[in-house]
């Protein structure tokens, strides 16, 4: 899988609210109400990532949890990190 072009990462993005490249990687902030709101949306978002065998970077103070996505095997963003990122709204949306 090859990384996909800053272009093309960038246009992507723009369709994608809260989300941003740098650092060879797409990079959103999530604030919950508290806590126990943000660790039950990490564990919702683990049993994806362990479903699609691709997981984030994060970290997570109190309510706030900051997500990074990245392909290592391809040193870049891929259609994986993508397809990760959008679950990831999903699951925070619902």
């Amino acid at each position: 899988m090859k990384p996909l072009q800053s272009a093309e990462i960038e246009s992507r993005l723009e369709k994608m609210e809260g989300w941003s490249f740098n650092e060879n990687a797409i990079h959103t902030t999530l604030e919950f109400e508290n806590f126990k709101e943000a660790f039950a949306a990490m564990t919702r978002i683990a049993f994806e990532a362990e479903a699609q065998q691709h997981h984030p970077q994060w970290y997570n103070v109190y309510n706030t949890l900051e997500i990074s996505l990245s392909t290592h095997d391809a040193d870049g963003v891929t259609d994986k990190d993508f397809k990760l990122a959008e679950k990831i709204e999903e699951i925070i949306a619902a």
